[in-house]
Formats: structure tokens, C-alpha cells, sequence
């Protein structure tokens, strides 16, 4: 726009083919864009896919904009053809093509004259006829909070020779509400005073509308993102509050050579932030046994720590008052199955008498024990049971294993070993089972579980897991 025209300065038409070049950039570009916003597939629960589309709505805005402006500069010149290699707009593009977004007018104060475009007439949904609105009669269509910020911008431009650049609402005959960009500049006559004020108005009511959808789609995000790292949060310190606090190896101080030495380890997932409800746990009981226990529920965050917790808490108090693993599985599957908050679960308990080297287990849809001694390893086999939560009043079977010195013990949950092509489940417990001549070289649980973790630490785990190894006579 000019600064402080004279009435006499004429305008510099720009070069045809340089605005016909960026009138094909700008329909090429508005086209690619248009593309990118179609193929945006948004959900309601996906925070950042509408924040993405909101974006490309804007820059379609933008670009439509840009396109009204370059054609208005071409206006007057001779029609070029275009060009063969330029695809045709998109039914929608030439929808929004067609909506008038841009008109001019000026106000002559000397003659009272008031000359509006043709879209003009159009943004405010005036019929020609009528005849455009004198300066002193535009504010009555405008909201009334915003007619003092039009008087003033009128005023500076009028008697301070001040450039016009300001937002205001308009509400149409048809009651459509419309927001208007005003941008103008008085023109001076030969002896310096205002002679009249040219100004350029911009429907940016659909513009505004899509900066508003960016940002309340991006403060959305930015929410969902401050969520997360809560609950995130939360849900470490729950973990960390319910897991065992010891670190390093555990011994349990029987009086005969069956003393246990017992190591675990949580292992995050390498693909989630979120953490699991996958447990470890083990400890001396009342009567001289001892309890190992591994498990896992299904879900992420706080909701599945805090089931972990109530599950974990009904194992050990359980396991203290003698019940047997058996039928310690089926008070777990019955609380779980009245949980408010549903869910499945899979678990392994066991429970140790050192006085005869017995080994009494149950499992609930989870992964066997694995049994290692002089150098080779094998799976035990497993009794009757079903996921926990899965089927009302099930029955778990309890199996048992008498160990010897030496003997090394393994629990691990199923996120431990990668779910690829590559590496399936059977295959990660053949790698467990592939450690069976290191492990009869270790000295000490930790040691075991140092060397489970080096092979599965850098694995892309789809989930967390925990891993358990209790040493006999250690």
C-alpha cells in the first residue's frame, strides 16, 4: 500500500509474467498442501493429528489469500494463458476460490463521494444498489466494543495523517458475522491536506477461525503432553513405593544348605514411556518358606501400577497367612475379576520349603520357570491355569520340583523376550536357556541377572518386564 499518496501519483502496474510465475507457484503450492490436509486422518482422542490439520488449514488460508492478492495485481492486464503442465485446483480449492475475501474503498472528503469495489459490496452482503456506506454510517455495522477502536483509527488517519491498520467484527444484513482487516492510508491533495482515505478490507474471518483452531488444537497437545508426563510420574513412584526396595542380592538366612540367594531386575519397555504393571517380589515367610513371585497386568500408567499394587498386596498378604500357590491363583483371578478397574493378568508364584528342597508353583497364563543345573537348563512343566481375570471361578493346578545345590532358578514376565519375526517367544526362551553354562559359572544371583539383562537390555522390548533368579546353597 502507498504511503501518504498524492492525488495525482499514478500506480506502477507489476511486470505480466512475473505475477503469472507466482500465481502458478502459489496454485501449485496451494494444491500440495491441500493434498497433505486430505490426507490428514484425525480421531478425537488424536490431539496431535488435529493440531497437524489445523495447521494445513491455516496455510490453506494463507495461500488463498496470497492467490487473491496476486490476481487483483494482475487484474487490467492482458489474459495469459495457463500453463499446460498446472493441475487443475481441487473441487474444493475452486470452492474456496471463489469466495471473495478482499475490496477496496475510498472516501472522498471534499466531495462526500464513496466509491466501493464490487466485493466489497460483497464481504458486507450489501446489495449495489443501496450504495456504499458513508465513513460516519460504517461503524453501525460494526459489534458495538469494536466501534470505538474504528473511530479511532478513522480519526488518527483523518487528522493525524496516521496509516489505518486494525481488526474489527461486522455483522452482515443476513446476520452473518464476518471479521474485517482494514488497512488504509488518507490521500493528500497538492497542498498537503487529507483529500480523501483509501483503504483495502480483508475478510479474515475464515483465517482467524483456523489460527484459533492451531492453537486450541495445540494447547490440547501441550495438555494430553502434561497428562501423560504426570501420570507417567505417578506412576514410577507407585512403582517404586510397591516393588521390593532391596537392591542387589537377597539372601534368606535358613539354617540348613538350602539358603536361597535371590536377585531381580525391572526392565522398561524401549518402544513406551508408559510403564506397565509387571511385579517381582520375593520374601521369607511365618513358617520358614520362602515366596518368589513374578506377574504382569494388562495396560499402561497409573491404572495398571495401581492394580499391580492391589494385586501384589493380596500375593504377600496371602502367602503370609499359608495359603498354598494353588489356590492363592484363584483368590488372585476372583479379585481381579471384581476389580473396578478391568484387566487381565498373568503370574507365576512359588513357594520354596528349604527343609526339603521343594519347589511348590502355580501359574495363571504365564511363562514356566526355568530350572538350570550342571550346565543346562529346561522348562518346567506347568499345571493347569488360566489368565487371571479371564474366566470366573477357575481352578490353577500347583505343581512342584524338588532342587538341589547349585541350582539356579529363572522368572521373568512375557515382555522380556521380543515378540518379532525374528524372535518370537519359544526363541527368547531358547537364548534364557542358551545362558544355562555361564550361569553354572556364577557366583551369585546378581551375577545371573547381570547376565540375563546384558542379553535382552538392548532389545526392542514392545512392553516392560522383570526378571527374578534365585540361587540354591549360594
Amino acid at each position: 500500500m502507498p504511503s501518504h499518496l498524492y492525488a495525482d501519483r499514478p500506480a506502477q502496474p507489476p511486470e505480466p509474467g512475473s505475477v503469472d510465475a507466482l500465481i502458478s507457484q502459489t496454485r501449485r503450492l496451494r494444491g500440495e498442501v491441500d493434498a497433505v490436509r486430505r490426507d490428514t486422518v484425525v480421531d478425537d482422542d488424536d490431539a496431535q493429528g488435529r493440531w497437524q490439520r489445523a495447521l494445513c488449514d491455516l496455510a490453506v488460508h494463507h495461500l488463498d489469500d496470497l492467490g487473491q492478492h496476486l490476481g487483483q495485481l494482475k487484474e487490467g492486464l492482458p489474459p495469459a494463458p495457463e500453463p499446460a503442465e498446472l493441475p487443475a485446483p481441487a473441487p474444493e480449492a475452486a470452492q474456496e476460490d471463489r469466495q471473495t475475501r478482499v475490496g477496496s474503498a475510498e472516501w472522498n472528503l471534499l466531495t462526500d463521494e464513496v466509491t466501493w469495489s464490487e466485493e466489497l459490496f460483497q464481504i458486507f452482503g450489501r446489495p449495489p444498489e443501496a450504495g456504499p456506506l458513508p465513513l460516519d454510517e460504517l461503524g453501525s455495522t460494526l459489534f458495538s466494543e469494536d466501534q470505538p477502536l474504528m473511530t479511532a483509527m478513522v480519526t488518527d488517519c483523518l487528522v493525524d495523517g496516521k496509516p489505518i491498520d486494525g481488526e474489527f467484527r461486522i455483522v452482515r444484513a443476513d446476520g452473518r458475522v464476518r471479521t474485517l482487516h482494514m488497512r488504509g492510508e488518507p490521500v493528500l491533495d497538492s497542498d498537503g491536506c487529507t483529500a480523501s482515505m483509501w483503504a483495502v478490507l480483508r475478510d479474515v474471518s475464515e483465517l482467524r477461525r483456523s489460527q484459533r483452531a492451531v492453537r486450541e488444537s495445540r494447547d490440547s497437545l501441550q495438555r494430553q503432553r502434561e497428562i501423560a508426563q504426570t501420570e507417567h510420574r505417578l506412576a514410577v513412584e507407585l512403582q517404586e513405593a510397591v516393588l521390593p526396595p532391596w537392591r542387589g542380592s537377597l539372601r534368606f538366612p535358613h539354617e540348613n544348605a538350602g539358603t536361597m540367594d535371590v536377585a531381580a531386575h525391572y526392565l522398561p519397555s524401549a518402544t513406551s514411556a508408559l510403564i506397565g504393571g509387571d511385579w517381582y517380589d520375593a520374601l521369607e515367610l511365618p513358617d520358614g518358606r520362602s515366596l518368589l513371585t513374578v506377574g504382569d497386568l494388562t495396560g499402561h500408567g497409573v491404572s495398571a501400577t495401581s492394580g499391580m499394587a492391589m494385586m501384589l498386596g493380596a500375593l504377600r498378604g496371602m502367602a503370609m497367612a499359608g495359603i498354598e500357590p494353588g489356590p492363592l491363583m484363584g483368590w488372585l483371578n476372583q479379585l481381579l475379576e471384581t476389580s473396578v478397574q478391568p484387566a487381565l493378568g498373568s503370574a507365576v508364584c512359588c513357594r520354596y520349603d528349604p527343609a526339603r528342597r521343594v519347589l511348590s508353583w502355580a501359574q495363571a497364563g504365564h511363562p514356566a520357570p526355568l530350572l538350570f543345573r550342571g550346565g543346562q537348563g529346561r522348562a518346567l512343566q506347568p499345571p493347569e491355569g488360566v489368565l487371571l481375570g479371564a474366566t470366573s471361578g477357575a481352578v490353577y493346578g500347583q505343581a512342584e520340583e524338588r532342587l538341589e545345590l547349585g541350582d539356579v532358578l529363572v522368572l521373568h514376565t512375557d515382555g522380556l523376550t521380543p515378540r518379532s519375526i525374528e524372535f518370537s517367544r519359544a526363541d527368547g526362551t531358547e537364548r534364557l536357556l542358551a545362558l544355562a553354562p555361564r550361569f553354572s559359572e556364577a557366583r551369585s544371583a546378581r551375577d545371573c541377572v547381570r547376565m540375563v539383562t546384558e542379553e535382552f537390555g538392548e532389545s526392542e522390548r514392545e512392553d516392560d518386564a522383570c526378571v527374578l533368579v534365585a540361587r540354591i546353597g549360594g
